[in-house]
């Protein structure tokens, strides 16, 4: 995997080609070439802020000399009213970038907001929480990147760095003993580090799970299941593999979950229930 700060310049440079196109026409019919400014994040709701850090980057990557003051740093609090950053460019940099360092701010607050409020859920039990792959595609970096600031933990990231066994790759290869088998196989002699986890939908599928799985299987995912149901498993299971409920769980019933004992929950609407955060770029006029 790429490191975080080389993804995130290819994310920008695609951004940006979107955006500008053949040029910011705009910015660029009334705004001289040479003209020097300065823009100040201001924070128009309340919530956990994220995104300040990348702003930076937005801002530095089209202009290195890019003179970038932090007032709030990400995974703080903000309320209505603050101000977050303020930035000190060519104005062409400031309009230029001001639309992709809102959408991404914004979108990242907003994760991170919802995060925060499902993390405080889970104060003082053993689960953790963890996101999914339902992402926005090309935007995965920075939504799983809220998630951490808003104190969730990332799941895999794709395809590449975790075998996950789902239902259709388990009906697909013949069954849970197969699949695991198969799976362990192609680990061993291709990429020995990476870990598998499978997919459970039933009682009888844990059982099975923790007959053939020991020693391969890494993690058992309860999917679907009631918290009942997910007790009855995590006793079954006994310690012999990490634990995590998946499939509708919510804000009304994390806590079910996670008195239980499972391991980690893993929450899909972390990201695609999120609700972007209002925030504005202003021209900060001094003359």
């Amino acid at each position: 995997m790429q490191n975080f700060n080389e993804q995130l310049k290819h994310l920008v440079t695609q951004a940006l080609q979107e955006d500008v196109g053949d040029g910011d026409h705009s910015t660029l019919s009334c705004i001289p070439a040479n003209k020097k400014g300065k823009a100040v994040l201001k924070i128009k709701q309340d919530g956990v802020l994220a995104g300040v850090s990348v702003a930076e980057k937005i801002f530095k990557q089209i202009e290195p000399s890019a003179n970038f003051i932090y007032f709030k740093q990400d995974g703080e609090s903000m309320l209505s009213g603050d101000k977050a950053f303020e930035v000190e460019a060519s104005i062409h940099t400031i309009l230029t970038c001001e639309r992709l360092v809102l959408n991404c701010m914004q979108r990242m607050s907003g994760i991170a907001t919802l995060t925060k409020t499902y993390t405080e859920k889970l104060q003082g039990f053993h689960t953790q929480l963890l996101d999914t792959r339902k992402t926005t595609p090309n935007f995965r970096l920075l939504e799983k990147e809220a998630v951490r600031i808003g104190g969730g933990i990332n799941h895999r990231f794709g395809l590449y760095d975790m075998i996950m066994l789902k239902d259709n790759h388990i009906d697909y290869a013949g069954g849970l003993e197969n699949a695991i088998d198969k799976a362990w196989l192609y680990a061993t002699n291709y990429k020995p580090l990476l870990k598998i986890e499978v997919e459970t939908r039933s009682m009888e599928d844990v059982v099975k799970v923790c007959e053939v799985g020991m020693g391969k299987v890494f993690r058992i995912m309860l999917d679907n299941f009631t918290p009942e149901q997910v007790l009855k498993a995590v006793q079954i299971i006994n310690n012999r593999f990490q634990t995590e409920a998946s499939g509708g769980i919510n804000l009304k019933t994390i806590q079910a979950y996670a008195a239980t004992g499972v391991d980690y929950v893993s929450v899909g609407g972390l990201i695609h229930q999120a609700t972007s955060v209002d925030l504005s770029l202003k021209a900060v006029i001094t003359n």
